[in-house]
């Protein structure tokens, strides 16, 4: 049976395929992908002319043919956009919390996918309140075991759990669309 996604809804549910080819996954799922892939490519060549660097990604995911054209693919780009700018303004801030709450595991020993994975979502989990805790950390794990091993996602799970448990009860309840003062969307 064949997963597609529902590209018209705003959440990270499951829903729709993509010619049996591959999974067609939700523009928030790819865009955390390729974050992580953007993110992963610095960390092992530099973060030098990131402009730059960024253009060159996304022509060349653009071209590769691998991903969906269109609206998936242009909201996937605006929300990695978003995640990238957000980990490299706060990457020190994330990776504190990450050495913090990585027992015995220094974060310059971590996988260089592992430790991208994790970064987009204490990103999230810091960031993001529109997007619930439990969602971000189920992200990371099946990115985890998509990009990495199926260890890592019980590393990864370990991790964030972790920090999540430290987070006050109102950053676990998503904000609903509307509900702050001046949300237009």
């Amino acid at each position: 049976m064949n997963e597609q996604f529902d590209v018209n809804d705003d959440h990270d549910a499951p829903s729709a395929t993509h010619s049996g080819l591959m999974p067609l996954f939700h523009f928030k799922r790819l865009g955390r992908e390729l974050a992580m892939q953007f993110l992963f490519q610095c960390d092992l060549a530099g973060m030098n002319e990131l402009a730059v660097s960024m253009e060159n990604f996304w022509t060349q995911a653009e071209q590769s043919g691998k991903f969906p054209a269109g609206r998936v693919f242009r909201k996937a780009r605006t929300y990695a956009e978003k995640l990238i700018a957000g980990v490299c303004e706060h990457e020190d801030e994330i990776d504190d919390v990450i050495a913090k709450f990585s027992d015995r595991w220094d974060i310059s020993r971590m996988s260089a996918v592992d430790r991208n994975i994790i970064r987009v979502a204490v990103f999230e989990l810091f960031h993001c309140p529109d997007i619930p805790a439990l969602v971000s950390i189920n992200e990371a794990i099946e990115i985890g075991k998509d990009f990495s091993s199926v260890q890592a996602g019980n590393f990864i799970n370990g991790i964030l759990n972790t920090i999540k448990d430290t987070l006050p009860p109102s950053a676990k309840i998503p904000v609903k669309r509307g509900s702050r003062k001046g949300d237009q969307s």
